[in-house]
This record gives structure tokens, C-alpha cells and sequence, in this order.
């Protein structure tokens, strides 16, 4: 990777780091010990109730530099319905520890749970925001066959948000960590062609973070337009793709409205800042 490696990360995902097996955890931290210093760090993804003080001890030493973990949700009724095993509590206290250590804090968060709402969401996010991470990821439920959740689909327990509203939805929270300068480094699930065949309930969509960035914008430029349908819009350059739409959608739709729009660029402008003139 030569240089590049400077940046990237050692990353242990796809499970509770934490609550495996402790000799198994150690081999696989000594196997990494000696590339650490090539790379920016290590990052491992965990629970919230397998973080103490010895566990932190041992990552340290393993110079793991990052620390994820998979809250999902900080309202208690929706982690207990969801079988989550911990609490909102154990992810406060993790998420103290952790940064008292002086780990990066990530947290994943994961809207529209069997039992949680719109409002159960966004306090979830609130809660986030107050606890400080550095990174979050957000992760819209997708319902997978053969599992208790399409069970619950299936005989109508449990209904899912529609696509629409994880967009709408996710749109907000994007806004909502962008103030609080909270790093969203993902957005939606990795594409894959089993995810797809394997998934019901029709919420899911593989370029689903353009389509909350896609939405942004468009509110943004209806409430700042007004009536004005002829207007400048001012983005950030790196924000035109973002601005246009998926297959221009956006500007497509604001045509339909009857705007004429004419775009321009300022680099000062933020990534989803929006100025009409």
C-alpha cells in the first residue's frame, strides 16, 4: 500500500472483538503487533458491555487505536426487544471509558428496529451527539430471511420503515452529525448481490447514502428558493453530484416545478451548504 498505508487502518469487524475468546483475541492482536507501526492504527468493532478497564489495559498495549461500538439504539425498550443484551447505560460507560483512555470513540446506530419509531431514533442520535464520538456509522435496518425479525415481517408484528422514510429519516440525522462535526464514515449497508437476494420488505438500496445526500439538497433549495423560479445556486464544486441528483433527479424534478436554475461553485462553502442568490 506504501504511502496509502499512512491513512488506512488494521481493522477486527464482523463481531464483538471483545467477547471472543481472550486467547484467540490476543493471537490475533499479536499477529497484527508487527505492521502496526506502518499503518495509522488498528480499529475493532465491539459491545458496549465487553469494555472495562482490563480489556482497555490490553488494547492499549496491542496499540489499538480505535474503538467502535454497536449501540444501535439508546432507548432501552428497542435494545430489549431487539435481544441486544445491554443497555442504554453500558454504552454511556463504555463511551466514557473508552474516551477517558484515550481511544477514538465510534458508535453504530441502527434506525428502524422492531420496536422503535421515528422520535426513538432521533433520540438516539441526540444521545450520540452528546456522548461525543469521534465517527458514527448508521446502519437502516434491512430484514434478512430465516431470521426472528422476518418472522415478525412476515406475519405483520413488525413493519418496516419504507425506503422513503429511511431517507427521510437519514437525511436529518446526516445534518444532525454534520453540526455536531460528528465524521459519518458509513452510511447504509456494503452492496452485495446475496443482500439483495436475501432481503425483504423492499427498503433496501445499494447507493443508499446518495439518496439521503440527494434529498438534502433538494429540500434545501425548495425552502430557500421560495417563489423565486428563476435563481443562482451556490454549492460546494465537490457537492454537484450531491446538488443534481441520482441520475440528475433533483434537477429534473425543480425543471418540472418550472425553476430555472443556474449552478455555481464557491470551495468555501461546506459539504452540504446551499446558497440561493
Amino acid at each position: 500500500m506504501g504511502e496509502n498505508a499512512k491513512d488506512t487502518e488494521i481493522a477486527f469487524f464482523g463481531g464483538s472483538f471483545t467477547a471472543i475468546d481472550r486467547a484467540y483475541m490476543l493471537s490475533l492482536l499479536r499477529a497484527a503487533e508487527p505492521y502496526a507501526e506502518h499503518f495509522y492504527g488498528i480499529r475493532i468493532s465491539t459491545r458496549p458491555d465487553y469494555i472495562d478497564a482490563e480489556v482497555l489495559d490490553l488494547l492499549k498495549a496491542y496499540h489499538v487505536t480505535s474503538i467502535e461500538l454497536g449501540a444501535q439504539s439508546m432507548d432501552n425498550s428497542v435494545l430489549e426487544l431487539n435481544d441486544r443484551g445491554h443497555t442504554a447505560q453500558s454504552v454511556e460507560n463504555a463511551s466514557v471509558l473508552i474516551k477517558q483512555y484515550g481511544f477514538s470513540l465510534g458508535l453504530q446506530m441502527m434506525t428502524g428496529l422492531y420496536g422503535s419509531d421515528e422520535e426513538k431514533d432521533l433520540y438516539t442520535a441526540r444521545e450520540f451527539i452528546r456522548l461525543k464520538p469521534d465517527t458514527v456509522r448508521i446502519y437502516p435496518t434491512v430484514i434478512l430471511r430465516d431470521t426472528c425479525l422476518a418472522d415478525y415481517y412476515l406475519n405483520g408484528t413488525y413493519v418496516p420503515y419504507t425506503l422513503k422514510q429511511s431517507v427521510d429519516l437519514c437525511a436529518r440525522l446526516i445534518l444532525m452529525f454534520t453540526k455536531a462535526d460528528i465524521d459519518i464514515i458509513r452510511l447504509g449497508l456494503h452492496y452485495s448481490d446475496s443482500l439483495i437476494q436475501s432481503s425483504l420488505g423492499g427498503n433496501y438500496h445499494p447507493a443508499f447514502k446518495e439518496l439521503c445526500e440527494n434529498k438534502i439538497f433538494y429540500d434545501s433549495f425548495l425552502e430557500k428558493a421560495g417563489d423565486r423560479k428563476k435563481c443562482v445556486a451556490v454549492i460546494n464544486p465537490k457537492s454537484m453530484s450531491k446538488f443534481l441528483g441520482q441520475k440528475k433527479s433533483n434537477y429534473n424534478k425543480l425543471c418540472g416545478l418550472g425553476y430555472e436554475v443556474e449552478i455555481k461553485t464557491d470551495s468555501s462553502l461546506g459539504k452540504y451548504d446551499l446558497v440561493i442568490n
